[in-house]
């Protein structure tokens, strides 16, 4: 089962995915330039063009390699508590946001009505940046009035998750199409 953005683990199977493809790309373009030096006897031939044009592609896969390397999917024991603390919350997990000027890692983003709460173990995120990129990209997509924070502290976003879920136990009509809207609107932003 392939798995999609927004799920725990998406990272690591594109790492993995780009790995296998960049290996076989380039694989298959050596392939050509050897079939086609045993063959002809010189580097000049057809199957040398058709390796070159090959190394486009290979290239392109080894940079979204390149791009997607430094970053981990969440952990496990995070996965398992978010779940068991807010399972009433619409989720998006391995997030790389990519911003105007910088590429932002987040682990989970939880999302219930009016709010975005969102937590990264990266140090390289800077918290305010990434909250007010989301809410203007929000805004911009005719998303308003939402509430977005980031937290690089785990304890304090279990607790608000935690108080998100209670919250919809009590109240329970909200807009799942919003919802849905604005996970759609974080994962177009996401690598």
């Amino acid at each position: 089962m392939r798995i999609q953005k927004g799920e725990p683990g998406y990272i690591k199977a594109q790492k993995m995915k780009f790995l296998v493809g960049t290996a076989a790309e380039f694989g298959i373009v050596i392939a050509l330039v050897v079939l086609g030096y045993v063959q002809t006897g010189s580097r000049l031939n057809l199957f040398t063009v058709v390796a070159a044009v090959g190394c486009l592609p290979a290239a392109k896969m080894l940079v979204e390699l390149i791009a997607i390397f430094p970053h981990h999917s969440v952990e496990p024991d995070i996965y398992k508590e978010v779940e068991e603390k807010a399972p009433l919350l619409m989720k998006a997990y391995d997030l790389v946001i990519t911003g105007n000027d910088k590429v932002m890692p987040v682990e989970v983003i939880l999302i219930s009505d009016h709010t975005v709460y969102g937590y990264t173990d990266s140090q390289k995120t800077d918290e305010a940046k990434l909250s007010s990129y989301l809410k203007e990209m929000l805004k911009n997509n005719h998303v308003e009035k939402v509430t977005v924070k980031v937290f690089h502290d785990y304890t304090a976003f279990l607790a608000r998750a935690e108080g998100m879920n209670n919250i919809m136990t009590v109240d329970k009509a909200s807009d799942e199409k919003r919802e849905k809207l604005i996970r759609q609107l974080l994962l177009a932003v996401s690598i």
